[in-house]
């Protein structure tokens, strides 16, 4: 199967970039079916941990809230805002109302 350059939008920036013949043979080498949403330089930004919004993927630092633990009364470190309206559990007491991973 022969390849030629095709430009692309980044989801990111949205600015074209060229996603090259070499670049769309090592894709179908390794098995990958989706052309790339984003530019060089947003990927770079993003593994970077720069252009994730939720903390998520890449390495990315999640912000951490403080709250008591509804079971133990000990400091918790939550990954989101408490609102008051329900329970928050330090790591501890989270493990034992988890249910077991089989």
């Amino acid at each position: 199967m022969s390849f030629s350059d095709i430009t692309l939008t980044c989801k990111d920036c949205a600015q074209p970039f060229v996603f090259t013949a070499g670049e769309q043979e090592f894709y179908q080498q390794r098995g990958l079916l989706n052309q790339p949403g984003r530019c060089s330089n947003c990927r770079g930004a993003r593994r970077a941990g720069g252009g994730s919004s939720n903390g998520g993927g890449y390495g990315g630092a999640r912000e951490m809230f403080t709250a008591t633990c509804s079971q133990c009364g000990q400091e918790a470190r939550v990954p989101f805002q408490p609102r008051g309206d329900k329970p928050v559990y330090c790591s501890s007491c989270f493990e034992t109302k988890r249910p077991a991973r089989r």
